[in-house]
């Protein structure tokens, strides 16, 4: 299957005191239509810095290069700002890990999800309208699991669960009926049945829809069943890709087994037991490593390290690794 998002060596440099830093490193990502791609790193990583650039949140600031950055038949790069804008309000749309923050306390829960539909989709005259748009609101509550619409439209934000707040984030967000939705990290500090919940909704309304979803997470227990493909990334250079459950199952890359290792260990440890960690911590911009970044941290780290890998393609995994997991015997 094509991609509908296609990302090929995309860098982003930012402008700082010291010169520019290069935030993200060449990165690659395609998405096909109707899929659930799971980006994984820590935080820091720039996961969302990504997001934002497929998006167009661009500063001016920041310096863009890539041999390819289209969505769809588009090359995103050779677009006006008002065309860039024009494309991905039609057909993107991104969910956030606050959606608290990013509703008017001021409004009610009803008035600002009707706003969020298009009125090119409504229909009749003025009054005709107006009731259409009500009962498109009530039917995109219903969508996203919401039975008591009444109620809710007529609530303010701060009256909201957390749960019941991120659905209302989805439903605007789905108002459109967005091609591609973007959720970073939607379901940080919320309770673990709350989170399955939020999954599931997602993974509901991609099969209904055929909408793509990248999912934006730093933490490999969240990762939903649906997931068809999965990427890591460390300080803004992809690790590996593949399908979700093979790259679980037999990973290539020493940073995707120890991010497995410190997210699925086994719950049933002995007390005082130390928990497996990757050694060291993410470095800051302005001391970034040459070559593979996951060198200083890395415990199979060689000479040959200080130079970036090339990607490299095992069936259907890719990874950027010289001394790839389960190829070196010193790695068992």
């Amino acid at each position: 299957m094509s991609a509908i998002l296609d990302i090929r060596n995309l860098s982003i440099e930012l402008e700082t005191d010291n010169g520019l830093v290069r935030v993200l490193d060449r990165f690659n990502l395609q998405l096909s239509e109707g899929e659930i791609h799971t980006l994984v790193g820590e935080s820091g990583s720039g996961k969302s810095l990504l997001a934002k650039a497929i998006l167009g949140f661009i500063n001016p600031r920041w310096k863009i290069t890539a041999d390819r950055l289209w969505w769809r038949h588009y090359d995103l790069l050779s677009l006006s700002p008002a065309q860039r804008r024009l494309v991905t309000g039609r057909d993107m749309a991104m969910i956030f890990q606050d959606p608290g923050s990013h509703l008017d306390p001021n409004e009610k829960v009803g008035a600002q999800l009707q706003e969020s539909i298009p009125s090119g989709a409504l229909k009749g005259i003025y009054l005709k309208r107006r009731a259409d748009r009500k009962t498109r609101a009530e039917r995109l509550l219903h969508r996203v699991g919401i039975k008591d619409t009444d109620d809710v439209m007529e609530r303010y934000p701060h009256e909201l669960s957390e749960g019941l707040a991120q659905k209302i984030s989805i439903a605007m967000a789905i108002a459109h009926n967005p091609k591609l939705l973007i959720a970073d990290e939607p379901t940080t500090a919320m309770e673990p049945s709350t989170r399955a919940q939020i999954y599931r909704l997602l993974a509901k309304l991609s099969a209904s829809q055929g909408m793509s979803i990248l999912m934006v997470t730093q933490d490999l227990t969240a990762v939903v069943p649906e997931s068809q493909r999965m990427s890591m990334i460390y300080c803004g250079q992809l690790m590996e890709t593949g399908p979700t459950q093979q790259l679980m199952a037999e990973p290539y890359h020493p940073y995707t087994d120890a991010m497995l290792s410190m997210s699925l260990f086994n719950q049933d440890l002995p007390p005082k037991t130390r928990l497996p960690t990757l050694k060291g911590a993410i470095p800051t911009l302005q001391h970034m490593p040459i070559g593979c970044r996951l060198g200083p941290r890395c415990p199979y780290a060689r000479r040959a390290c200080i130079h970036q890998p090339p990607l490299e393609k095992r069936q259907q995994q890719q990874f950027a690794c010289h001394y790839p997991l389960r190829d070196d015997p010193d790695h068992e």
